[in-house]
């Protein structure tokens, strides 16, 4: 099988990171050996601000390590989401039961020497936010990451009586130090030699996953050039923009060279607020906005918002300006909960299963699972869960009362399915058939 993955390494998963990648993708769409572009697919991320490169390296060097919202937003989701550890989650009638343990878990609770169960999740959610894909392997009985931008996923194409519909996967390649054309891969993995956690699909390929801050690098990049403003602003004296007219009796050849010499100190980012020194016969109107009038901080809050969007994660959680505006108990309450199910609960299971591929459960019907009952950030659901636990006996203790089997009744209530309640045909309160008992004598009554 390595031989035929090495033979087919010719049709590796496109890597798509960036917006550049998706334009070039869609232009370059081929069919049956003949090329068809969408044409007019541009890419417009372009001019004075920081464009970030379009690797593993780019994002983590550009946004998370230089950016304080990226960061932000990418620790909180690391630090909630190493929270759980894992367990076997037992499969009764096709649905879930009790969590337990066994010696079998030891790969995902000391991952490596030294490794814990956090420190394998926080890589895994590091990986994905900064490349899409973590991949895993087990070698010498340890984990071992697989690092995201030297890893090739090797496809071939899925045939049928009717044709070549899609291609499947078959294996994976790495390439130690990075992938470039001459070199020749390190290791090569089958399927189920790799767990692969690629929470974001990505809907120009088949198999790969795509890291959430691709929608927002215009925002990233955004924010970056207003924290250069700010600080600009201060370094250069905070002195308002400039339009300066000059006398008509200068010349045209004089007007371009003040223009060119004018523009080479004074324009972008890094020259913005520099004092300004004029001769005679310049006038000198001011026609910038300070930070107040343009209302910077409303403008800046908006972007910080939209990346934490893209993250997942509520701007009240992160801490972000926007979110503390309208920062309540009751609301970051509301937003603990829709970052911990709409986004933490999805990941970690999504997680759970890519790990399974490494780690088989026991004999016996069970699945890999998270515990979550630990997790601080969730001490609030615990309340709700015992609740709902609460709600619950007593509506098994109503239809137990009214006759109906005790196991149909817990299962029914556990699956929220009422078509498994089966009666037992008694109503009477003891739950007793007529004739059953026998009457009592008149010495047997108690006297009034």
């Amino acid at each position: 099988m390595a031989n035929l993955i090495r033979s087919l390494m010719g049709r590796p998963e496109r890597a798509i990171t960036t917006i550049d990648d998706y334009a070039t993708a869609l232009n370059q769409f081929v069919y049956q050996g003949n090329a068809y572009g969408l044409g007019g697919v541009q890419q417009t991320l372009r001019g004075s601000t920081e464009k970030i490169s379009n690797d593993l390296r780019g994002y983590a060097s550009s946004a998370y390590a230089s950016n304080g919202v990226v960061f932000a937003c990418m620790l909180v989701r690391q630090l909630v989401f190493s929270a759980v550890r894992f367990q076997w989650q037992g499969l009764s009638g096709g649905r879930p039961s009790g969590l337990f343990g066994t010696t079998e878990l030891e790969p995902l609770e000391t991952p490596w020497r030294g490794g814990t169960t956090q420190d394998l999740l926080a890589r895994m959610i590091q990986d994905a936010d900064l490349a899409g894909n973590s991949y895993w392997t087990v070698v010498d009985s340890e984990l071992v990451r697989l690092r995201p931008d030297w890893v090739e996923i090797v496809l071939e194409p899925r045939t049928t009586p009717n044709g070549v519909v899609g291609f499947k996967k078959i294996g994976y390649v790495y390439y130690e130090g990075g992938i470039t054309g001459s070199r020749e891969p390190s290791a090569v993995f089958l399927p189920d030699e790799v767990a692969h956690f690629a929470p974001i699909p990505d809907p120009l390929a088949t198999y790969r996953g795509m890291s959430w801050l691709t929608p927002v690098l215009r925002e990233i990049a955004n924010d970056k050039s207003m924290g250069t403003h700010k600080s600009k602003f201060f370094d250069n004296g905070a002195t308002p923009n400039m339009v300066i007219k000059l006398d008509k009796a200068i010349s045209l050849e004089k007007f371009a060279q003040f223009k060119d010499r004018f523009e080479a100190t004074h324009r972008g980012p890094e020259n913005a607020y520099k004092p300004l020194l004029v001769g005679g016969g310049a006038d000198v109107t001011v026609v910038g906005n300070d930070f107040k009038q343009m209302d910077f901080k409303e403008v800046q809050g908006h972007g910080e918002t939209r990346i934490a969007a893209a993250a997942g994660v509520p701007p009240v959680i992160v801490g972000l300006s926007e979110g503390l505006a309208a920062a309540t108990y009751s609301n970051y309450a509301q937003a603990r909960r829709r970052f911990a199910d709409g986004t933490m609960h999805p990941l970690w299971q999504n997680a759970a299963g890519s790990l399974a591929t490494l780690i088989p459960p026991p004999k016996g019907a069970a699945r890999l699972w998270y515990d979550a009952r630990d997790v601080p950030f969730l001490r609030e659901d615990r309340r709700d869960a015992a609740e709902i636990q609460n709600r619950q006996a007593n509506t098994i203790k109503q239809l137990i009362d009214a006759g109906y089997e005790p196991e149909t009744v817990i299962r029914a209530v556990d699956s929220e399915d009422w078509t498994l309640l089966r009666h037992t045909g008694l109503y009477s309160v003891q739950l007793q058939a007529p004739g059953t008992t026998t009457p009592a004598t008149p010495s047997e009554e108690v006297a009034p």
